[in-house]
């Protein structure tokens, strides 16, 4: 992965500071989720939601749309703004600090089988079966919230 200026930046402390967008594409009461080709830290396979870096200029918003398009094949309507994980992790020796920006969008067209190369599988989930499956725990988080924001009854 190569880290592009408006995504990464450095702390006093020298630590990096990274910046990333994605989101939950719902229909009816599914969820798409992928398997990235990369392998988490361990090298094995995640079940996540699309996500990715900014582009230099480019807002959350923008970033988290082009990327739900690109990892997943399809068009989207961003709604609302689900939440952000933020976490840290180790990469060549340097601590990395990570915020994710995730928003809520809804399904308008498009196949799955029509998403980038740096996705293994990209699938329709059920949004309670994603809620206890995904990988990381922010991202379950994110799914309950778009739950929580679907219901009738909020």
């Amino acid at each position: 992965m190569t880290l592009r200026p408006s995504d990464a930046t450095s702390t006093e402390h020298g630590d990096v500071v990274e910046r990333s967008a994605g989101g939950a594409v719902v229909r009816d009461n599914e969820v798409i989720v992928v398997v990235p080709v990369k392998r988490d830290a361990r090298y094995r396979r995640v079940l996540v939601l699309p996500k990715g870096h900014l582009d230099e200029g480019e807002t959350e918003e923008a970033a988290a749309t082009r990327e739900v398009a690109e990892e997943t094949g399809v068009t989207a309507e961003l709604i609302d703004k689900l939440g952000e994980v933020e976490y840290t992790y180790e990469r060549r020796g340097r601590r990395r600090h990570k915020r994710v920006a995730f928003y809520l969008f809804e399904y308008r067209s498009g196949k799955l089988e029509d998403h980038d190369q740096e996705i293994e599988v990209a699938r329709w989930m059920p949004l309670e079966q994603a809620a206890r499956e995904l990988t990381y725990p922010g991202e379950r988080e994110m799914v309950r919230r778009a739950l929580s924001h679907l219901s009738p009854d909020r």
